[in-house]
């Protein structure tokens, strides 16, 4: 085991898989490193359409085009109350490239991409499980478990998870307490669903306080899930299961859609799955996909998040390598325009949880192309041009009319209701 390698790539995620794929498209030596077989169960199954530029750049998209996952439109958004049915296309995004996406069972799709990344040349150890890390000016040793010799390379990507092997390691690891939110999950057959496009959105449904995601994975199978306050959980004193199942029963409509559905997997549950590391790069190592962090289901960012920084994570080393930009000057890069992908998206998470946002939301504006605005930013739109940044802070500038004077949209209660 004294082989050295270009990159070790913690996690053979989307995020790893992305990073080790276009290393080695460059060229580059890389390990994969996974401590689970694939396939294996994964939440997160909806994504959102500007992910297929990497997916292109991986040179895996006609795979995944010809893996029989459906193709996701757009999204539909629903209060508990019943009185309004907001429906986004992607298609009609504000100069969108992609106009759909697709809804994805991550267990078949996470194998695709792991997959392809051996078939471009990366070596893929799955089962395995890393134990440690050490830097160095040189690079890093990586110990795995059951091994007495550790693995050399010059550079890490850890794409390791929620556990941030490195984050953890270096205690980088910082929540939002604004967030402090659970879930719990499953997924289902027979759910009702909608014809056509429309059975293709995500649905999503909002109460004062929670929110459900109906994600349709096949012709007949759903992801389903509920979030809400961590306390509000606790203080159910129920088990995961019966705690999704008193969840779907008290929205009537959530509970019509649902008369005929039968549970397929165990109910899973996840908590305080909120956070991101101070820092996600250092001298030999960089952090991407959930390592990095993760904010929260709602925007179906976390697969977005994943591939873009895996696949940036893997460009800041090959301009290292190619000695295009300095190591510095790469890391740097990578870090900011990471950081302000995740700053779009908290400020949009952190709006949803609040009665304006809803109500704004709710009540499309039809002026200085808005709607198409918000559209793009639900694609996975960086926010980069100008075009989009001016038309966002009208928005934001109309919730705050909101929040202080009511005067942009109706009230909504949020309230459940027999409608």
């Amino acid at each position: 085991m004294n082989e050295g390698f270009d990159v070790v790539v913690v996690g053979g995620g989307p995020a790893g898989s992305a990073a080790g794929t276009l290393l080695a498209k460059a060229g580059r030596s890389v390990l994969i490193l996974e401590k689970e077989n694939f396939p294996r169960f994964h939440i997160g199954e909806s994504m959102l359409p500007a992910s297929s530029d990497t997916l292109q750049r991986m040179g895996v998209k006609e795979k995944v085009d010809r893996a029989g996952f459906i193709i996701k439109q757009g999204a539909e958004i629903v209060p508990a109350c019943g009185t309004k049915r907001v429906r986004f296309f992607f298609r009609n995004g504000l100069k969108a490239k992609w106009p759909t996406s697709y809804q994805v069972e991550r267990s078949k799709f996470d194998k695709l991409l792991l997959d392809h990344a051996s078939e471009v040349g990366c070596m893929v150890w799955e089962g395995t499980t890393v134990s440690s890390v050490a830097f160095d000016q040189e690079g890093v040793m990586v110990s795995i478990e059951g091994e007495q010799e550790a693995i050399r390379a010059k550079y890490l990507i850890d794409c390791s998870g929620r556990n941030s092997l490195v984050g953890t390691h270096l205690r980088l690891k910082q929540s939002y307490p604004q967030l402090q939110k659970f879930s719990v999950f499953a997924h289902f057959e027979d759910v009702e669903q909608p014809t056509g496009e429309n059975g293709t959105l995500t649905r999503m449904v909002r109460s004062t306080d929670c929110w459900f995601w109906m994600i349709p994975l096949t012709a007949t199978k759903m992801s389903i899930g509920v979030v809400m306050d961590t306390e509000s959980f606790k203080s159910l004193r129920l088990s995961p299961e019966k705690a999704l199942d008193r969840a779907i029963a008290e929205q009537p409509m959530v509970n019509e859609w649902m008369k005929r559905a039968r549970r397929v997997t165990p109910v899973q549950s996840a908590g305080d799955y909120s956070y991101r590391n101070r820092r996600l790069t250092g001298d030999r190592w960089l952090l991407a996909g959930d390592a990095a962090g993760f904010i929260d289901p709602v925007f179906s960012s976390g697969v977005y998040l994943a591939l873009l920084s895996g696949e940036q994570a893997a460009l800041a080393i090959n301009k290292v390598f190619a000695g295009s930009a300095s190591r510095e000057k790469a890391f740097r890069y990578f870090e900011s325009r990471i950081n302000r992908v995740f700053d779009l998206y908290l400020n949009w998470v952190i709006s949803w949880y609040t009665q304006e946002f809803m109500e704004v939301f709710l009540n499309p504006k039809e002026v200085f192309e808005l709607v198409p605005t918000v559209n793009a930013i639900l694609a996975g739109n960086e926010a980069r041009s100008f075009s989009i940044r001016w038309r966002l802070l009208i928005f934001r500038t109309l919730v705050r009319l909101q929040k202080r004077f009511s005067m942009i949209a109706p009230r909504l209660t949020l309230r459940p209701t027999n409608t």
